[in-house]
């Protein structure tokens, strides 16, 4: 489904990634792991052509998107929920959902009422501004609007961090059952519990490169804690 080979990318003349590769195959949740710094983001930001790539390819579905926009990427079925909680401030919750809606492909409803049954925290507060919002229901609103999308791979950017214990649990639930229902997913997870309980691949960026990969049960080795820890 997704492709990503020798991919390299960094900010002016400072390098960031070094010839990157993985793949997240259809329906699997795939977890990119690393300490803080090593250009897990990065990575994300240029899968999405937010951060256009200096070296290497990205192919989503057999084709080549790595000179496309990042608008044009959504079209193709790549969401992306960045870190931050980005949402419309002065936006309504529904006004956050019907704008994305309207700029998605195929503007169907039933998109929305379905990322409703994801996220049914959000259903009483349909009306209120999205800057009034806690952090962890601008997160679920920010979920909530990639998937009015209708993405066929939903890429998320440590969607529980600085999110009360409640939420997170929820926000868990919610990545379950999306994968359960054949959604491919490609988080950046910092806990390394969530991610075994959660992840059928990880891979793990130390300074731009993959230094370990592998299948879920391998995140209990030594040398996976030794690479998380800070």
């Amino acid at each position: 489904m997704l492709s990503v080979r020798s991919l390299e990318a960094g900010y002016g003349r400072a390098r960031v990634l070094f010839g990157v590769s993985f793949d997240v195959e259809p329906g699997r949740l795939v977890c990119v792991m690393g300490r803080n710094g090593v250009g897990k983001t990065t990575l994300l930001n240029t899968v999405m052509g937010v951060l256009p790539a200096t070296a290497g390819t990205v192919t989503f579905e057999g084709r080549d998107v790595t000179r496309l926009r990042p608008h044009e990427r959504v079209r193709l079925g790549l969401g992306y929920v960045p870190q931050g909680h980005e949402t419309f401030p002065q936006l309504s919750v529904m006004g956050n959902l019907l704008v994305t809606l309207e700029a998605s492909p195929h503007k169907d409803p039933g998109a929305l009422d379905e990322a409703l049954e994801v996220f049914p925290r959000l259903k009483p507060l349909l009306k209120r501004r999205a800057g009034f919002l806690s952090g962890g229901q601008q997160q679920q609103l920010a979920m909530a609007r990639a998937l009015v999308t209708r993405p066929k791979l939903l890429i998320l950017d440590e969607p529980t961090e600085g999110i009360q214990p409640s939420i997170v649990q929820e926000i868990e639930e919610a990545i379950e059952r999306l994968h359960a229902s054949g959604l491919a997913v490609l988080l950046v997870e910092q806990y390394l519990d969530l991610a075994l309980r959660l992840a059928d691949r990880f891979f793990i960026l130390d300074a731009g490169h993959v230094v370990r990969a592998g299948g879920a049960e391998e995140l209990r080795g030594e040398e996976v804690h030794r690479l998380l820890a800070v």
